[in-house]
């Protein structure tokens, strides 16, 4: 990671003349609808993501309310299928896949750069009003009748219900050139406008992670959005690719969707991996441990992902041989993220660890994406995935990989960037027990949901025998607990917004190019282009001046 041959003036924590920022540059709504400034582009984002999370989430407790006892509830079994297919088709299209790299990415990576924007601003405005037409029609879906396919849109039931299945995967199909486009915006940016002196191994590893992801996107996406497309001729003129009554293969459309699917799990991780990165080394007060093997781990990710789409399909019929080859595989992929997770302990090992709202988030982050993890060896052994396929320790195991991974590093990045990106400081308290509160909500989800999973407990059942009564209820408890750590962090936001303190321009003593310019930034992010030096990325020059609340030089620091 990189440290700056900038001045110490450029460590100063003085309050920031707002009057100079991104948000006051321009003012009214079609500056913010037009305009090409990557920060206000990335706050648009993140204001979608943080509305359709609210909305899945909303989904995931009427599914856990109807679960709360066996047989009807609160909803007829129709409804309940629709509700878990919102639930995933949000959560994974309008807010995992773009959360971290075109919302945090957006607004931090360029900046983190010393650009002034990303490469291509014009697209990069095109790729926001296309996420916005894709969540608009997965909406519109919802008023005509929601599909129930589940989020996969598996055939031939997608082909042959009645619901709405053409808009919501017409939507996904628009989504999906909203993330191509991201991702070339990204991989240009990042071998463009990297500032001077800062080669490929002095960038920071928020960076690799965008990068390896960009990657992921730009390859991957268009097999997706060509199934899609597929699937809605074959609905809507009915010619036989999928639907085996019309002549199709509904195994064929497992192989593409999965080639693009699995790819999507490390779109949806790898940027995590680049938040918890920056988290932990600036929590820690020290140099990350292993850079190298952290920043090509991502790469390496990035290229297996695309071999272990098989170990979906165990179970459709392929060769012994073939599954054997996507089991070593899967095995394989586990290396480099077990390369992340030592490394991050060994950065933390004898560090001066602070326990401020994002670490807490990024020491979540660990336990519990190490959980989802290792239950991921279990079911890339043939013979165990026989027995747990399609059962609710496979949902436990996403689970805990998704959300307990990608929305707690989510969280733990926003609560990182959130005084850079507003200009003000939250409360630590409140912001502490909502991110304890949703630690333990999240393992009282789904821990449960391993047990009656290896016993058996079908996925997407509207009904249960009793023995599974507990579990299920203990499920539906941590998941209002989880959305009351998630509400008070959200209160705890909105309340930063409306009061003081402005924030400063690096509250939390880090070392990477976006804390030294001001708290919001400027429109062109710095008066003067940062140049990087070959110096350790060391935190020993910097101390905390009580007088301006933040960190700076010790040359700097007032008596």
């Amino acid at each position: 990671m990189a440290s700056t041959t900038t001045s110490p003036e450029a460590f100063g924590s003085a309050t920031p003349s707002t009057s100079e920022s991104y948000l006051t540059n321009e003012r009214g709504f079609l500056s913010w609808l037009l305009t090409l400034d990557h920060k206000r582009i990335g706050v648009m984002y993140l204001m979608g993501v943080l509305f359709s999370f609210a909305l899945g989430g909303f989904f995931a407790l009427a599914v856990r309310t109807e679960l709360l006892t066996p047989g009807h509830t609160v909803m007829e079994a129709d409804t309940y299928n629709q509700m878990f297919t919102l639930h995933g088709a949000v959560m994974v299209f309008l807010v995992i896949i773009p959360g971290i790299p075109a919302a945090l990415g957006n607004f931090v990576l360029p900046i983190q750069l010393g650009a002034k924007d990303v490469a291509f601003p014009r697209l990069n405005l095109f790729s926001f009003h296309l996420w916005l037409i894709g969540a608009l029609f997965l909406v519109l879906s919802m008023y005509l009748s929601a599909a129930d396919t589940g989020w996969t849109f598996y055939t031939p039931y997608s082909t042959t219900t009645t619901t709405a299945v053409i808009p919501a995967t017409f939507g996904a199909f628009i989504l999906g050139f909203s993330s191509i486009f991201t991702g070339v915006n990204m991989i240009v940016t990042i071998h463009k406008l990297r500032p001077p002196g800062m080669h490929w191994f002095r960038m920071p590893l928020f960076c690799w992670a965008i990068y390896a992801t960009a990657i992921m996107q730009v390859l991957a996406t268009p097999v997706l959005g060509i199934t899609l497309l597929m699937l809605i001729v074959e609905r809507a003129l009915h010619v036989g690719i999928f639907d085996p009554a019309l002549g199709g293969d509904p195994v064929l459309y497992q192989h593409f969707f999965w080639f693009y699917s699995h790819p999507a799990v490390y779109i949806m991780i790898v940027p995590a991996f680049g938040v918890i990165s920056e988290v932990i080394a600036a929590f820690s007060r020290k140099r990350i441990f292993g850079y190298k093997f952290i920043a090509l781990s991502s790469v390496a990710i990035a290229i297996l992902g695309f071999l272990v789409w098989g170990h979906h399909m165990f179970t459709s019929g392929q060769s012994v041989l073939a599954g054997t080859i996507f089991s070593a595989i899967s095995f394989m992929i586990a290396i480099p993220t077990a390369i992340k997770i030592f490394n991050w302990l060994g950065t933390m090992y004898q560090g001066r660890i602070f326990l401020d709202t994002p670490m807490l988030y990024a020491l979540a982050f660990l336990w519990v994406f190490t959980i989802g993890g290792v239950t991921g060896m279990y079911l890339a052994v043939m013979s165990t995935d026989v027995h747990l396929h399609d059962t609710y320790f496979v949902v436990a195991h996403f689970h805990y990989v998704m959300m307990g991974g990608a929305i707690t590093a989510f969280f733990a990045g926003l609560h990182y960037w959130w005084p850079k990106i507003t200009g003000r400081m939250y409360d630590e308290k409140p912001g502490r027990i909502g991110a304890i509160i949703v630690f333990l909500g999240l393992n009282l989800t789904f821990f449960p949901q391993f047990i009656m999973g290896s016993q058996g407990m079908p996925r997407r059942y509207y009904n249960y025998l009793e023995e599974f009564t507990i579990y299920h209820q203990l499920s539906t408890v941590g998941a209002y607990l989880m959305g009351v750590g998630f509400l008070l962090a959200g209160i705890n936001f909105y309340r930063s917004l409306r009061k003081k303190p402005d924030a400063p321009k690096n509250p939390w003593g880090a070392r990477s190019l976006e804390w030294l310019t001001t708290s919001p930034p400027p429109y062109y992010n710095f008066h003067k282009p940062p140049v990087v030096d070959f110096g350790p990325y060391d935190y020993e020059d910097l101390v905390f001046d009580k007088k301006l609340g933040g960190y700076v030089h010790k040359s700097e620091a007032k008596s």
